[in-house]
């Protein structure tokens, strides 16, 4: 049977997503444009072998529109005979990217595949594809939830109140998120995998200096009156401090099969193993990486006591701990170098960015199996096991 190995693993340093932001001035054709270029240089892949290139980004309007991977792929220099299309599994995206990816070696479709993702929140902000006064659910969904659903920030504080997270929790979480990124970036740990970009060389949201006395002086980012009617047990303990920032960002992975890596003498990073999507409760709409762990293992045929490092999408300090506390899993051995809430979360690229981090950690630290996982709008997640070679 083939298998999927990734050679390749790049992202731009991760800016934040507002008008001041330090990759603000860069179109995001451009940003991804940036990372397929980089990538196929460090790898040595002629780009014309390239079967497919699957990017991630989840507000496709304005500048994101009209297939943006199929633009960056051409703005990189790749041939015109290269096809690219673009996915949206919201936060997921590029993690999708990952799976289709690999699942095309795997069969036999493609030899070698980009899997990517891109998002400039600066530029295009988040829900600007739906505009003012539309309904993007229909009439079906309004029957099958007559009371509504909810934003994700109502459904973190649903988390938090339902596994019984406090708000010191959550703060502490977030600072290690941050103490970690800025050890990662003191001791070089992120310059195999960040391409600089115009002068940008670092992301520019971890902050080394916070502590949880200043997170405890945040606001609640998402308190409302109607809905603490409608959750009264909510307390209201998320805040900008313990869930992740708005950003802009590009991320890819050069995958193909070990036969090709072997013809054309690439060194994989890692295997890719196995692969698993769920859906949940879109009310609790972050909850499916708790089902869609217990699943990549069972198909995997693995233990949790099997997997060495995790990489948890930081989209909420509760979204983790909730996972944590289900699965029973070492935080210590969780997002290693930092997660989302430092790093940042540009919602296209993040996918392919936590397999960036990921790989790289591995071979940093030795690792034989590795797990990530990401939460999605919509109740949806994606789950993947990577193995080292």
């Amino acid at each position: 049977m083939r298998d999927a190995v990734i050679v390749e693993a790049v992202r731009t340093p991760i800016g934040k997503g507002k008008p001041n932001g330090a990759l603000a001035h860069v179109h995001p054709v451009q940003l991804l444009a940036h990372t397929l270029r980089t990538l196929v240089e460090r790898s040595g892949v002629d780009p014309a072998l390239i079967d497919d290139v699957i990017g991630g980004t989840v507000d496709q309007v304005g500048e994101q529109a009209m297939n943006t991977t199929r633009y960056a792929a051409l703005s990189a220099g790749f041939p015109e005979t290269v096809p690219a299309t673009t996915v949206d599994r919201q936060c997921g995206s590029s993690q999708q990217a990952v799976h289709f990816a690999a699942q095309g070696i795997i069969s036999g479709a493609y030899d070698i595949v980009v899997a990517c993702g891109v998002e400039s929140m600066s530029r295009v902000p988040m829900w600007s594809n739906v505009p003012p006064g539309k309904d993007p659910f229909g009439p079906g969904i309004a029957e099958r939830y007559p009371e509504g659903l909810v934003p994700q920030g109502i459904s973190a504080e649903l988390i938090s109140a339902k596994w019984s997270i406090t708000r010191e929790q959550m703060d502490e979480f977030a600072v290690s998120s941050h103490r970690k990124a800025a050890a990662a970036w003191e001791q070089g740990l992120f310059d195999a995998e960040v391409a600089p970009l115009d002068g940008v060389s670092r992301d520019e949201c971890v902050r080394p200096g916070s502590t949880t006395e200043i997170l405890g002086g945040l606001k609640p980012a998402y308190h409302d009156p109607v809905f603490a009617e409608r959750f009264p047990q909510i307390e209201w303990n998320v805040t900008a401090g313990n869930a992740s920032p708005i950003n802009d960002g590009a991320s890819a992975v050069l995958i193909t099969s070990g036969e090709t890596a072997a013809r054309l003498g690439l060194r994989p990073l890692a295997r890719l193993h196995s692969f698993a999507v769920t859906g949940s409760d879109p009310l609790l709409m972050l909850t499916g990486v708790i089902p869609a762990t217990e699943k990549v293992l069972r198909r995997a045929s693995l233990s949790l006591g099997d997997i060495d490092l995790f990489e948890v999408n930081e989209a909420f300090s509760s979204v983790v701990l909730a996972w944590q506390q289900e699965t029973g899993a070492d935080l210590a051995k969780v997002n290693v170098h930092g997660g989302a809430i430092a790093l940042g979360h540009p919602l296209g690229a993040s996918g392919t960015r936590l397999t960036t981090t990921l790989v790289h950690a591995m071979r940093e630290r030795g690792a034989r199996y590795a797990l990530q996982t990401m939460c999605e709008a919509g109740g949806l997640a994606n789950a993947m096991i990577v193995e080292s070679v």
